[in-house]
């Protein structure tokens, strides 16, 4: 797949919080749909993230977005896997990542300039979101006049059967809702998971 593709995140989770929650856990790492998530590092919530093809230039971060970069592209996955997964809670890819900043247009010409394009603007109330491409991944920046500065916000992870995934949740998943996506349907996990990451999980396409 052509142009920058998401390779990696870094979370500041306990390692044993994830597994917990019925993912596969090896060596501190996560991995789901050619991306390797990092865990168990400082801070809380997502705190960089690591990109293959941007072409800069940046120096260590976008917009103050922590980033660096990967020459192997990872594996595509098919936005339509439906195939038994590595992981006990059914975990499949990560559908999107959210990040929220003050300033939209700047933080939209940052990531125009690593040759991140924006595909398309939706109009949400008074705020805008800007959508791109990365790879199987989607990234969706979110106008927010009230952040203090460019931040990952969370993401939402792709399951075979949402419905199934409830069992390994402990009761700290919401109640499912359909999704923006037309046929889609969704659940967020609660603070009680012991998760500083927004994660939200969805079905497939």
């Amino acid at each position: 797949m052509a142009g920058p593709q998401l390779a990696g995140l870094a979370i500041a989770d306990p390692p044993e919080r994830w597994a917990a929650l019925g993912f596969a856990v090896v060596e501190n790492r996560v991995e789901l749909g050619g991306v390797s998530i990092e865990l168990g590092g400082p801070g809380t919530g997502i705190t960089g993230w690591a990109l293959a093809g941007a072409d800069g230039p940046f120096d260590h971060d976008i917009d103050g977005l922590p980033t660096t970069q990967r020459e192997k592209v990872p594996v595509t996955v098919a936005k339509s896997l439906r195939v038994d997964s590595e992981h006990p809670n059914g975990a499949l890819a990560i559908d999107h990542v959210v990040i929220v900043t003050p300033d939209f247009d700047r933080t939209a010409s940052a990531l125009g300039a690593a040759g991140l394009t924006l595909k398309r603007i939706r109009q949400a109330g008074d705020r805008r979101q800007g959508f791109r491409r990365l790879g199987p991944t989607i990234m969706e920046v979110v106008e927010a006049p009230e952040a203090d500065a460019p931040a990952f916000w969370g993401l939402t992870v792709t399951v075979a059967d949402l419905a199934a995934v409830r069992g390994f949740m402990g009761g700290h998943l919401s109640e499912t809702r359909p999704a923006v996506q037309p046929g889609r349907h969704i659940a967020t996990l609660g603070r009680g998971s012991g998760l500083s990451t927004r994660v939200a999980l969805m079905d497939p396409e």
